[in-house]
């Protein structure tokens, strides 16, 4: 009997590939979810009342969390609606010594600054990096070259993208109370393994120097890569 209960049931994690799956198909998010639930269920052998109890309960809880989103989206959209964009490219305009690459590693300091101190939600790609951040990079870029082309335009916004991810992430780990550390901590104690939040945090900040350090190093590369193609490309 006790050996049974310590033997660990591991089908329930098939509803991960479920999802992994569904998503490399490209198949609708909610429907692969709902089939990734019923796979677990199934295989933690959930009565199909209680699974539906699961959802149900769940639905509830969550239910709010599209107003979340989309109000958010719709204020951002008005906004852009009354020229947010061309705004923050004139802004940029002003500024001479302004170029993508440095405008973005200032965005990068601020970015994971603020997510070191808990403060998640003062950065995003649909708030913050589409609207303002993007298009300040673009109108730098402008002031080098004015004939920038397709690619070097898609170019910066994928940087400009990519640098609100490292930030996020890398800045994110430095904080105390970050979802991560604490259930590193909570595992680590199941395992009898005492361990301090603030140390684990501390230890994220030769990461998050690391990183920074490379990503501005690519940015700077930015920079050489939208120069004007007579003065030579990266």
């Amino acid at each position: 009997m006790q050996a049974w209960q310590s033997t660990i049931n591991m089908w329930p994690l098939l509803g991960v590939a479920v999802i992994v799956l569904g998503f490399l198909l490209r198949l609708h998010p909610v429907l692969v979810v709902v089939a990734a639930c019923f796979t677990t269920g199934f295989a933690a052998f959930m009565p199909v009342e209680a699974l539906f109890a699961s959802l149900g309960t769940a639905f509830v809880k969550t239910r709010n969390l599209p107003m979340i989103y989309l109000l958010p989206l719709a204020a951002i959209g008005l906004l852009e609606r009354f020229g947010l964009r061309e705004h923050a490219q004139a802004a940029v305009a002003r500024m001479r010594s302004a170029t993508a690459g440095r405008l973005l590693i200032v965005y990068l300091a601020v970015r994971e600054l603020s997510a070191a101190m808990g403060l998640t939600s003062l950065g995003g790609h649909p708030n913050m990096v589409r609207p303002v951040v993007a298009p300040m990079a673009e109108g730098a870029a402008l002031l080098r070259n004015p004939e920038l082309d397709d690619e070097q335009r898609q170019r910066v916004r994928a940087m400009a993208a990519a640098t609100d991810n490292v930030g996020l992430f890398f800045g994110e780990d430095i904080f105390v109370a970050f979802g991560a550390i604490v259930l590193m901590q909570t595992v680590l104690r199941a395992e009898g393994i005492e361990v301090d939040p603030l140390h684990m945090a501390l230890w994220g900040i030769p990461t998050a120097i690391s990183a920074f350090i490379i990503h501005a190093w690519r940015l700077r590369r930015l920079d050489r890569y939208l120069m004007p193609r007579a003065g030579g490309s990266a």
